[in-house]
């Protein structure tokens, strides 16, 4: 880092400083990096609100101590580094939670609340008084917990293998949802033999990054790699195991609902299809592209 980066991460001295002065200050130091991805006016408020401890600024002390100040430009500087906003404040925000975050376990990102937002409709108008929804590949178990908290009748099992998304599932699951949520660790290409056939809604966010693809921003860079590729060049391994445990687990009628890349829209249309499913089609994220197929169990014939 040469002088001048240096000069951006001093605060001026002084024994007090106003939120104003330091949300100024903090705002200019993350400007001046120009980080990839990142909103300086944005980070910069959501830094000091929680080293704060303030859900808004509005409602933050008229002055704030020399401590607290330390404090945030020792934040601000973590972030010129890229690091995560989530592994910073140790929260993320998805729908209408806030949730535990930290290293070694993926940030859930805000194209995948509409993901959830097609599981929580799917598991609102399906016939069964309390609906069983199945997050298979939940990580922090923010979908779970999504599903559990916006539809009070349902019963979720979140699904995750690796043991630290677990840990971290397991601690928002008990803030937030312990009673509807369960959490099983397992396979999810495998898991819940006991459930085939009786689930109304399944939905994931597998891994899904093409092995040929390398992420570029070094947030991206810092998400553990098991959660993002889903094997093979293409990145279908995982995603085609997701759907076919899918179609065991769905009773008839029932709802899948999975993201993707944008590139995978067309081959995961037409594995589904080969699967058996119908009603097969993607629906767009926030940014308006492809990237989630949904698709409903097939309903035998008497």
């Amino acid at each position: 880092m040469n002088r001048a980066l240096n000069e951006q991460l001093v605060l001026p001295r002084s024994a007090t400083y106003t939120p104003r002065e330091l949300f100024a200050w903090g705002r200019r130091a993350l400007q001046a990096v120009n980080l990839e991805g990142a909103h300086a006016d944005q980070d910069a408020r959501e830094l000091l609100e929680w080293v704060l401890g303030c859900d808004s600024l509005v409602s933050a002390p008229d002055q704030v101590g020399a401590r607290a100040a330390e404090r945030y430009r020792c934040a601000i500087a973590s972030r010129r580094t890229s690091i995560p906003l989530q592994h910073i404040t140790g929260r993320m925000y998805f729908r209408m939670l806030t949730l535990r975050a930290e290293p070694g376990v993926f940030v859930v990102r805000p194209e995948t609340e509409m993901v959830a937002q097609h599981a929580i409709d799917a598991a609102r108008t399906c016939s069964a008084d309390e609906p069983v929804v199945v997050d298979l590949c939940t990580g922090s178990g923010a979908i779970a917990l999504a599903v559990a908290t916006e539809v009070p009748a349902s019963r979720v099992l979140a699904v995750e293998i690796d043991e630290a998304a677990c840990q971290l599932a397991a601690r928002n699951i008990a803030d937030i949802e312990p009673v509807r949520v369960h959490l099983v660790r397992a396979d999810a290409l495998s898991a819940l033999v006991e459930y085939e056939g009786r689930a109304d809604v399944v939905v994931s966010n597998p891994p899904y990054v093409p092995g040929s693809a390398h992420p570029t921003q070094r947030e991206a860079q810092l998400d553990p790699p098991r959660a993002l590729y889903g094997g093979g060049e293409d990145g279908l391994v995982i995603p085609r195991g997701i759907m076919t445990r899918a179609r065991a687990l769905l009773a008839p009628g029932g709802t899948l609902v999975m993201e993707h890349a944008e590139s995978q829209a067309e081959d995961l249309v037409a594995y589904a299809t080969a699967q058996g499913f119908t009603n097969v089609h993607t629906a767009p994220d926030l940014t308006g592209r492809p990237r989630m197929v949904i698709a409903t169990a097939p309903v035998v014939e008497q």
